[in-house]
Formats: structure tokens, sequence, C-alpha cells
């Protein structure tokens, strides 16, 4: 079904909280991103919009910045009542009109759904690289390494501010995370620790949940301090705590161009699990010159 003539774009409030859950979980035509936060606790940050007539929802697009330098696509979701793909047409380019008022940000997806893949690579999007899925299993033997120059304890709330800092310096403005996120990651986590020296911590990893054991969700050290074994000891440590846990499977994402990082799960015992999925960077087509 096409969209009705008295479709109306505006943006998603706190009211619209209980018709976006079902719209979430009863229809078909829903993307999600690989977050921390459920797609409901975007609410409230801007853009978030939602296509509705006659009061009736008919479909949303969540994709507020956080941290400012780049906005992931968050949620779309379409009835099944509508066209997905006219119902992203005419969201996206409201959104992408908001964001392309903020300097220097970047719009970014994550794409699972091949449906999905198609809509992004046909508004502007390009597939940049890959990320990869990595698993360990439980009982497997994690090799020692060098005694790294820091200790690792287990990380507190107070940590966060310096933890948000590491993070920073240690990726690039697509994946850094701001610190409320952070601070939703700690309180979600099973085990989160951090690696100190005698200046501070130098480094730090978080790993929540899972149904038959843990995701390895982040780790990151200072980039003056990478090659001296602190990134490996923090994932022996937290692999450990994991074993004591009886945990069955731990799994981790990284970039499928990140050999440093390959080569240290590969050290730990990870092992590919075949899963990728792609990132999609928004390329605005450069502004036409002017004929002579």
């Amino acid at each position: 079904m096409t969209l009705p003539d008295s479709l109306y774009i505006r943006v998603a409030t706190p009211q619209d909280r209980s018709r976006l859950a079902n719209l979430i979980h009863f229809e078909s035509n829903v993307h999600r991103h690989l977050d921390w936060r459920p797609p409901l606790d975007w609410l409230g940050h801007t853009p978030n919009l939602v296509a509705e007539t006659d009061a009736q929802l008919l479909a949303a697009l969540f994709c507020p910045p956080d941290p400012p330098e780049v906005a992931w696509v968050r949620l779309f979701a379409a009835s099944n009542q509508v066209d997905r793909r006219e119902a992203w047409e005419a969201l996206w380019p409201v959104a992408r009109d908001q964001l392309e008022e903020q300097a220097g940000c970047r719009i970014a997806a994550i794409p699972i759904q091949s449906w999905f893949r198609d809509l992004v690579a046909k508004s502007g999007f390009t597939h940049t690289h890959d990320i990869v899925t990595l698993t360990w299993e439980g009982g497997r033997q994690v090799p020692p390494g060098r005694r790294p120059p820091a200790a690792i304890r287990p990380m507190r709330e107070d940590d966060l501010p310096v933890v948000s800092q590491v993070d920073n310096a240690a990726f690039g403005p697509l994946w850094r995370n701001s610190l409320a996120s952070l601070r939703i990651a700690f309180e979600q986590a099973a085990i989160a620790t951090v690696a100190e020296d005698d200046d501070g911590i130098v480094g730090y990893q978080i790993s929540t949940p899972t149904p038959v054991g843990g995701h390895l969700a982040r780790l990151a050290v200072l980039p003056e301090c990478q090659g001296q074994g602190i990134g490996y000891a923090l994932v022996r440590d937290v692999l450990t705590r994991f074993q004591q846990r009886r945990a069955w499977r731990v799994t981790v994402n990284t970039q499928k161009d990140n050999l440093a990082s390959l080569r240290l799960y590969s050290r730990a015992g990870f092992q590919p699990s075949g899963e990728t999925y792609p990132v999609y960077l928004y390329q605005p087509e450069p502004p036409a010159r002017p004929q002579a």
C-alpha cells in the first residue's frame, strides 16, 4: 500500500511510546541499531521522526547524534500496511536535512537486513567496511601474556569520566562512545574492569551478559600505551572471570580490517563465527560546479 496523501511527518514525543513499541514489536519492516540502548530510550532526542495519518502511526526514523560527531540510524520501522521504500523516502530527507545543519556530523548505519541495505544504498550511503564477530568457547585455555605495566581492577562508577577520555583517544570519531553511553554500558555490564598504572587509567573493558556467557562489548587502551600487553591482559582477565562463572561462550565484534585487534583476539583463543555486519556511511553528492 502506498503512503496516503494525508501523511504528516513530525517529531516523535514520549506520548508516542506505546504506539512506537507496537510498531517495533509487531511489524516486520524494522531496523534496530546494535546498541546498548533500546530504540525508545532515544525519545526526546533529534532527529527522531514519525509519519502518521488520522492518528495512525505508520513509520518512524530515529538517528540522533551521540557523540555529536556521528549519527547512527538507530531505528527505522514501517508498518506492513505501507510500502517501506516510500516510508523511508518520506522520512529520510527530513532527518538528513536536520543532520546536515550540524557541521562535521557523519551519518552511518549497520543494515543487517538486505531490504534495509538496499534502502540506504539507494539514498547516498556507501558500504565502507565490515564488522566481524569472533567467538571464544568456555573451557578453552587462555595463554598467558607478558606482564603488563598496569594493574587490572574492577571499574567504579567514578572512573567513567577518565574511561570516556581513554575511549575518545583510542577510537576514531565514528566509533567513539559518549560518556552517557558508557554510563549505560557500565550499568548493564556483567564485568567491567580498568587497567591502571602510576599515572592513572590507561585501558578498560566492558562486557555484557548473554544467555550462554558474555559479550566483550568494548576494549580500549590509550594509543601511547598500546603494544605493551595491556589489551591482552584485559582480555585474558575477563575471560578468566567468565570461566569462573562457567560461561559457555564469549563473543566480540571488531572491524574486519583491524588487524591488530584480530591478532589479539586470535591469540586469546577467539575464532571467527562467520557473522559479518556491513557498515554504511552517508556520502552526499558534491555540489555541481557551475558551468563556465
